[in-house]
């Protein structure tokens, strides 16, 4: 009997697709994710009941039985670095002997995008557990990258010149069930997760235009203008540096590595930002006249 995977935010973008592959390959999964009623019903698949990342013992009791842990980022969050450190150490707690954890591209301590820096922390914490564990580091999602235009037709953002990865959310999943299918030829291994090019803001501007049938288009921003622009948002100080040092990272270039993930590990190509245009008009959908 295949040892049981764990897969958290299972209502999610990422863990939805990934517990749905699971259930199709007939490899059996424990569900986690914030709310037990959203949790998918998959065949071979087992709901937890609600064991938040911060709750050490709910998650322990959640990965009592499991073998590896499909470890997707909680939400940004003032304390996400302590909330992913309990998740991890109740892991062990339950015996779980791998963990397989949604990190992002360039994690580092010194990262300019702000949130890639909890990343890092995490890795650290998740490597020092002695447990066997492989890092996805994902790009920006290319749903992202279509969002951020407003309804008014302009990305803005101080993102200059540079060029983002940006990734589908299927090919995240395809590669994350590739390596939990295998092997111990993936432990210790940290792979980058990326779309097929590197677009800049102009770029995916024309690549919207040319769906929607709208002109859209791009307006860098300085850091000032960026914060002044999204004031009237009122969110906290760490969102708001989230917010606009993804713009920044564009710019530094510590987002426009192309790896060639996908395709080694899936055998198909990584979806073009046209291609998941084509696929998910709804990605863009606030572009165009209500009807």
């Amino acid at each position: 009997m295949p040892a049981v995977i764990a897969v958290t935010g299972a209502s999610g973008g990422i863990g939805g697709r990934v517990a749905a592959r699971l259930a199709e390959a007939g490899l059996p999964s424990r569900l986690l994710g914030r709310d037990p009623e959203r949790l998918p019903r998959l065949p071979g698949a087992t709901a937890a009941p609600p064991a938040p990342y911060g709750d050490g013992a709910a998650m322990r009791r959640a990965l009592d039985g499991t073998g590896t842990l499909f470890l997707v980022s909680a939400h940004e969050s003032a304390d996400r670095v302590t909330e992913h450190r309990t998740a991890v150490d109740a892991a062990v707690a339950a015996g779980v002997e791998r963990i397989v954890y949604v990190s992002f591209l360039g994690a580092a301590p010194d990262a300019t995008f702000t949130f890639a820096r909890d990343h890092w922390h995490t890795e650290q914490h998740i490597r020092g557990t002695g447990l066997r564990y492989t890092f996805l580091r994902d790009s920006f999602y290319l749903a992202a990258l279509a969002g951020m235009a407003g309804a008014d037709g302009v990305i803005r953002g101080p993102a200059g010149q540079g060029r983002v990865s940006a990734v589908a959310h299927d090919d995240i999943a395809d590669v994350a069930v590739a390596v939990l299918r295998g092997g111990t030829e993936h432990d210790g291994r940290t792979y980058e997760v990326t779309g097929p090019e590197a677009l800049s803001m102009t770029e995916a501007a024309e690549a919207l235009s040319r769906a929607s049938g709208r002109t859209v288009s791009y307006v860098p921003e300085t850091r000032e203008e960026a914060y002044a622009s999204r004031a009237s948002y009122g969110v906290a100080d760490w969102e708001m540096a989230g917010w606009v040092s993804s713009y920044e990272a564009i710019a530094t270039g510590e987002v426009s590595t192309v790896s060639g993930t996908v395709p080694d590990l899936t055998g198909h190509p990584a979806q073009s930002f046209a291609e998941f245009l084509r696929r998910n008009p709804d990605s863009y959908r606030h572009l165009l006249p209500a009807d």
